[in-house]
Order: C-alpha cells, then structure tokens, then sequence
C-alpha cells in the first residue's frame, strides 16, 4: 500500500520539507511510547498524531491536544466534514478536541480519529486552516454596564472600545466553540487591546441578549444566568431557540465567523429585559427541588397524595399524576451530538437501568419513561397497561397488593401504583407499556437539569398520554439480580462502620495535574456525598486535594463520569446534565459501572474510587 502524504516521502520518514521544518507529514507513522503512552507522558494509553497528543478519556471518548488554535479549527473541521461511524459528539475547546463515540467500537473509531487527525494537523501547519461555513451578523446595541469601566481599565475612550470591538483582530471575529450552557459560543480574535480580565466577584444576574468580553474571548449571554464577563452591550438576537430545531437551536457553530453591527437602541430590547428568558431559570440554578434527608425516607415512607381523583375521571389511554415524591422527571436516551453547541446530553442517570424497564415491557430502548427520586410516587392509570421498576429497590404497591422488581406488572384500568422511599439508593425508574407521550425537545423527551430543557419535572395532577413506543412484547430478563442499577456496598471495616459504595474510575487526562500525594489519597479516600449533589454532579467532601501543576487549565470537554478537582481539592463527579466544558483538572472517569453506582448515591453515603487498568487509544 502507498504511504500517504507528501508526494516522494519515504514511508519510513518525513518528506526533505518537513525534516527542514521539524515537524511530521500527513501520514508520517505514529509512534508511542512503551505500553502504547507517549514517552514522557504521565498518561497511560496516549498516543502522538503529528504533533498532536491523543489522551484516554474513560471508556467512550478520547481528547485531542494541540498546540494552537488553528490545529483545533483544522481537527474540529476534518472531524465533521469526515465524521467516522459511531462517533457522537466532536466538542472543540480552547486547545484541545473531545472526541466521545461508542464504547464496543472504541477502538475502531479512535484510529480513524487518529488518522484524521494526523492529516488535519499537517494542513493546518501549511496554513490550511478550512474557511468558515457562514458568516453571522450579531446586531449590538452599545448600552453595556462595564463600557466605562472597561475604557478605564484600557486607558481608551468608550467610543475606541465600542469601535475596536466591532472591527476585531486582523483576522475576524469566529466561533472558537461552546459550552457553559446551550448555545454560549466562545468567540475569538478580539483585538488584544480589549483583552480585560473578568470580574473578581460574578453578577447574580446577567440579561440575555448581553453581550460581554472576558480575555481572549468575548460573547453573548443566551439566558440569564449569574456571570463575570464585562458586559459591553445588548443584542436582540435569540442566540439559542430550541424551536428551531437539531441542527439550527444555537445561532453560532464551531467555526462560523461571526461580524458585529452596530445597532440603534430599539424598544425590543426593553420589552424583553422584563421577559421571560428563552432557556429556564434552571440553567443558571440547576439544584432539584429539596429532598428529605435519607433517614426520613425508610422503606415504609409512604407522603399522602395532594390529588386524588376519582378512579372514574382518570382520563382513558393516560395516567395521572397524585404525587410526584421529592422529585421525578421524565428521562429517555438524551440528546447526543449537541454537544459542541453546549447542550448536555442529558438521559436517564443508568441507562442499562432505564434500557432494561423499557425492554421488560416491549418498549424500544429509548421510549421515554419516569426517573423517581427517594419514592413517594402515586399514579392513577385511566387504561389497562404494564408496567416495570428498576434502579434502585423501592417497596411498590398496586392497589395494595406488592409488586415486585424487574419484571413487567400488568396494570388494570382505574389502578393506583405507590412508590416508596428505598431503604438503599437513590433513583427508580418506572416503565409504562409504549412509553410516556411528552413533546421532545431537540429530539428527546429527557428533561435537563442544567439548561432546563425537556418536561417539567412532574406535578400533582399531571396527566400523561400513554406512548406507542413499542418494540415487541414484554420479556423476562435472565440476568444476575443485582445488575443494572444496584447499590454495590463493601460492608467490610469496623462494626457499625459506615458502608462504602465503591466507584471504578481510569485514569484521567489530567491526572498528572494532581502531586504524588494527591494522586495518593485520590483512590484512598471515603469521601462524603453532599446535599449539594444533582443530575449536574455529585459533590464530594473531604480532604482536600493537592496539586502539583496550580497553572490555569483552558477549557476542555468533559463527559459524564468525569471527576474534576476544583480549586478547593474536592472532587465532582459529573452525572448526565453536565456542562459540556470545564476548565478545572479532570483526574479520573467512573467506567460504566461506576456511573451506574453513582447514580445510586444520596448525601451521607461514603464513596470510594478504585482505580482500574485504562484503555489505550
């Protein structure tokens, strides 16, 4: 086979121009280090590409580090124009690329990620960085809070700043990537002049429509949320609509370049400063209604229905809503490949648990279904149907009688089902025959913690039509009794010792930001989960970590699972609603069973990350 690359090169070697400017070819072979990491590395399982650094990033994802933007640009591009089957997401940062796809073909994809972006990266060192797609006007009306205190601090006058910031650097303005929340587009090649730290101390509210420059960076606020960039100006411009689809809900893309107007101060703007935000509160407070503390909620609580209708106006086809418990929500597979315009993924929090109930009763594997938090669940069925439970083991009742677990339950017309709280772990799932019928947003049902997107969590007196999301007849299941959403306790230690849930994590792709003592006491500590803990992530206390590297770290991908260490040196373990970037150290990732155990933990258990071997790239 002809080696590819530069025309004469040697398939051994780098072609006479490349050797003279000291990098690889497009093609150039690759070469790692022993065991497959790179020489030098303290990441098990990286690889080099041309220049580029190929990290493991737990079972499903791998991030690419480059040098400069114009490589991230270059790789970004090459990996969508010529996206390899089963990859996902592709979520560009500020130097690097995450790349998430299927875990059973991982190997598969990520040596034709690797290929791509051997290629993309020799492109990019030619100055072949790809054109922008589109160009997209952002209207600006100059009304900004900190346009004076920004031309202090840049010893400008504002009428300068206003017009520095509409003409950009030489090269224009254009969308680096997203993240914080959907449709919050990071946009480079603002002039260096503007280049103004962020404020010490965020607003608690900054409007939609602001638009604001921190850094290198300047932006628009999609919603309202609290923020520390400077805030220049406004804009009418809906930056993210749910409505108008997958493929155009964010108005700025990876890559697009971006123009700046300036507008005249239009009475819009008034109006919708009193408006409604176009994303719910929810993103900028993503914490769930209060729970009762675990000791409250023992396998015989049971809270009393605030709606009972009678048996006969449960609406045909339905069912009813009498007590949605602390907290329920209506999951299902989530919104994948969103993630580059900052819409987390979402879905239910163990997907093999929620696969599972839908398969018990004949559904497809992602017909929406019920997430129930801690129980106290009490539905009324207008229609004869089945039902399974799954997750963790809350004692259920219909109509008195008990149900039991994993298996498919027919429910009678004008039957009551009861949930109550489990004596262990934290989330059940409740299938229903053909699904749940709610609107989809962006393509799923799921309801998202952290923008707000999907169905509200669950009222009394909701009613929810029965789906058709049927695929085949209910089945049972012949797997061991403790899959798929048990709680796994290690009892072992002092009498009356506290349990520990142990958590399997790999390595993460900035362990090495960790000292050898905080590498040490990362798999050695029983942390504490905190009440502070959600579908975003969960919180852990405990001895604080210590870093050996305290610079800054620019954003990057995260995925679910991902265990950052913010600047207190206590880790966060993110669950499905996380933000899709993040700028502190992500020194672990739970596997598959370790996110399917964390799902499972409430404030007050002690947890325990075991580290296994990680996978190569």
């Amino acid at each position: 086979m002809p080696a590819l690359g530069h025309p004469g090169r040697r398939a051994d070697r780098p072609c006479r121009a490349c050797r003279a400017r000291g990098r690889r070819c497009r093609g150039a072979p690759v070469r790692a280090g022993v065991g497959g990491g790179v020489t030098g590395s303290a990441t098990a399982g990286s690889a080099t590409a041309g220049g580029a650094r190929l990290l493991p990033y737990g079972d499903d994802a791998v991030l690419v580090e480059l040098d400069e933007p114009g490589a991230v640009r270059a790789v970004d591009a090459a990996l969508r124009v010529a996206r390899p089957p089963d990859v996902v997401d592709v979520v560009p940062a500020a130097r690097t690329v995450l790349v998430r796809g299927t875990a059973r073909t991982r190997s598969r994809w990520a040596a034709q990620v690797r290929e791509r972006v051997l290629a993309a990266v020799g492109d990019a060192g030619e100055g072949g960085l790809p054109a922008p797609v589109r160009t997209v006007e952002v209207p600006v009306v100059y009304d900004g809070e900190d346009l004076a205190e920004v031309a202090a601090l840049t010893r400008r006058s504002v009428e300068e700043v206003v017009a520095r910031h509409l003409a950009g650097g030489p090269d224009g303005y254009r969308v680096a990537f997203g993240g914080f929340m959907p449709g919050f587009a990071y946009v480079v090649g603002l002039d260096p002049v503007l280049h103004v730290p962020r404020h010490a101390s965020p607003r608690t509210r900054v409007p939609a429509g602001a638009v604001a420059v921190a850094g290198e960076y300047t932006a628009v606020y999609p919603a309202a949320t609290p923020g520390g960039w400077r805030l220049l100006g406004t804009t009418t411009v809906r930056m993210f609509d749910p409505d108008r689809g997958r493929d155009g809900a964010a108005l700025l893309t990876p890559g697009d370049a971006v123009r700046f107007v300036r507008a005249a101060p239009s009475p819009v703007l008034a109006a919708r400063a009193g408006a409604p935000d176009p994303l719910p509160a929810a993103a900028a407070d993503p914490a769930p209604p209060a729970a009762p503390a675990p000791a409250a909620v023992g396998a015989g609580h049971q809270p009393a229905p605030v709606a009972s209708p009678a048996r006969d106006e449960a609406p045909h086809r339905a069912l009813t809503v009498l007590s949605p418990g602390p907290l329920t929500l209506v999951q299902d597979a989530g919104r994948a490949g969103l993630a580059d315009v900052g819409v987390p993924r979402s879905g239910a929090a163990d997907p093999d648990a929620a696969r599972l109930a839908n398969r018990l009763v004949g559904n497809a594997p992602d017909a929406p279904l019920l997430e129930v938090v801690l129980g106290g669940l009490v539905l009324a069925f207008g229609a004869t149907t089945a039902v399974a439970l799954t997750g963790a083991r809350a004692p259920a009742r219909l109509d008195g009688a008990p149900v039991r677990h994993r298996t498919a339950v027919r429910v009678p017309a004008g039957a009551t089902l009861v949930l109550d709280g489990p004596a262990q772990g934290l989330r059940t799932w409740v299938a229903v025959r053909g699904g749940v019928d709610v609107p989809p947003v962006l393509g799923s049902c799921a309801h998202d913690q952290l923008s707000g997107l999907g169905s509200a969590p669950l009222r009394p007196g909701d009613v929810l039509a029965y789906g058709t999301a049927f695929d085949g007849l209910p089945e049972p299941v012949d797997e061991p009794d403790d899959a798929h959403g048990g709680v796994a306790a290690d009892a072992a230690g002092p009498a009356g010792a506290p349990s520990v849930v142990e958590l399997p994590a790999v390595d993460g792709p900035r362990l090495g930001r960790l000292d050898e003592p905080g590498r040490s006491a990362l798999w050695r500590t029983v942390w504490t989960v905190t009440p502070a803990s959600n579908r975003v992530a969960v919180r852990l206390d405990g001895p604080p970590l210590t870093r050996g590297d305290a610079t800054e770290l620019a954003s990057e991908g995260v995925v679910a699972g991902a265990v950052q260490v913010p600047h207190d040196g206590r880790p966060v373990l993110f669950g499905p609603d996380h933000p899709v970037t993040g700028g502190y150290p992500v020194v672990a990732v739970l596997t598959r069973e370790g996110r399917a155990r964390a799902a499972q933990v409430r404030p007050g258990d002690h947890v325990r990350l075991v580290r296994v071997p990680s996978p190569a790239v």
